[in-house]
């Protein structure tokens, strides 16, 4: 046997973090147990789980501080609440049945702790700690997480320490706030107002980051840090560069323009792929969006039908909706956007087209209550959606789940 298991419980100081293996003596988790005994490391001395003194838990566990002890005081927690918490869960996960009865001999377990130097509390590090040290071990042995599992959740929720910053647009539709005017102050407004929801990304549109550099996203997340991001760059040229830039200021997409060469295009879109954000292709005066994603060997994660501005104050027409179902063909899947003149009227009509995503600009930016004008895109494309018998999808981003 050789389980890996893994357990997060409570809130700091006394939060318990618990790593684990569980694997018979015979086996590399027994060696690594002998050794761990064995083999002493200054702040690290590993030890026996106790329930109490003289009556260790079996299986036998090598209870690990991940934390350097440094003193007598920080060692206390350690030979104490933790060592008797981990103990006594591994009994009573013999008792109920996790780990088997008639393997106490042949099975070890080695047990991770982490202690926050601040914590005070020793009912508190007690308590996390066997919460954290039972859910590691029943996840160790049903193997958690299965593939399913791990494919739901990898792009929802959020590491507590990293905040709830979605990477991945996972459940359109989407409400895309385009901060194009030029002025900083303006767009934190903007920024700060917005309500909190899964379905809300902004757009660093092209004005505000030709004014303020690629640097503006580093000062906008600096006022929201869970924003999704995208740079509107509009790049024509040096498309990795470009993406490696938008990247590098905290950016969670960068927009390339479809004019550009398809060599830039497909750099930008690799770039993007290694980084890990989002490449979005801008059709804005494209004649045949269709045809150019074809001639791409590389293809981009959101493709965006756009009307300019200046096109839309000279009457022009939107971009060919018709197109949606064609481009998601083609390029195997790619959220498509649309952008330029779209209202509360026109929501419904979008979405029933394919959109995922709709850029709004203007009609949020500049409205008196920019927060209530961005609820009431929110509400449209909630209740269109629900019109299409598909769920509009909970608020994911804010919850952090320790168990499923």
């Amino acid at each position: 046997m050789f389980k890996v298991g893994e357990a997060l419980v409570g809130e700091e100081p006394e939060v318990a973090h618990i790593d684990l293996v569980v694997g018979d003596k015979e086996g590399p988790v027994g060696e690594a147990f002998l050794n761990g005994l064995t083999e002493l490391s200054r702040g690290h001395t590993p030890l026996l789980s106790v329930i109490r003194p003289n009556l260790p838990t079996k299986p036998a566990t090598l209870l690990v501080p991940k934390v350097t002890v440094s003193d007598m005081e920080e060692a206390g927690k350690i030979f104490g609440p933790a060592q008797e918490a981990v103990a006594r869960a591994v009994a009573d996960s013999v008792e109920e049945g996790a780990l088997p009865k008639d393997r106490l001999e042949e099975l070890v377990l080695i047990v991770s702790v982490f202690i926050h130097p601040e914590a005070e509390d020793y009912q508190k590090i007690n308590r996390f700690n066997y919460g954290a040290t039972r859910l590691a071990i029943q996840r160790a042995v049903e193997d958690f997480p299965d593939y399913e599992t791990l494919m739901e959740e990898k792009d929802r929720g959020g590491h507590p320490l990293m905040g709830t910053r979605t990477v991945k647009l996972r459940s359109p539709p989407y409400l895309q706030v385009a901060m194009d005017r030029p002025s900083i102050k303006q767009q934190i407004g903007i920024l700060e107002a917005m309500p909190e929801s899964d379905h809300l990304i902004f757009e660093a549109g092209t004005p505000l980051t030709k004014k303020y550099g690629i640097n503006v996203i580093e000062e906008l997340r600096e006022h929201d840090e869970d924003a999704f991001i995208i740079a509107d760059l509009k790049t024509l040229d040096t498309g990795h560069l470009e993406a490696r830039m938008a990247s590098d200021a905290g950016a969670d997409g960068i927009v390339v323009s479809g004019l550009a060469d398809s060599n830039t295009v497909e750099k930008a879109i690799r770039e993007a792929d290694k980084t890990g954000i989002y490449c979005i292709i801008d059709m804005l005066n494209v004649e045949d969006p269709v045809a150019l994603l074809e001639e791409l060997d590389e293809r981009p994660h959101v493709v965006e039908l756009h009307r300019g501005i200046d096109q839309e104050y000279a009457g022009g027409e939107h971009s060919a909706w018709g197109d949606i179902a064609e481009i998601k063909e083609v390029t195997g899947g790619a959220l498509v956007a649309v952008a330029g003149g779209i209202t509360e009227e026109t929501v419904d009509d979008a979405l029933r087209a394919g959109a995922d995503i709709l850029v709004v600009g203007r009609a949020i930016a500049n409205s008196k209550d920019p927060e209530a004008k961005a609820r009431n895109f929110l509400e449209k494309m909630d209740t269109a959606w629900s019109g299409m018998d598909e769920k509009f999808g909970d608020i994911d981003q804010f919850r952090w789940k320790t168990d499923f």
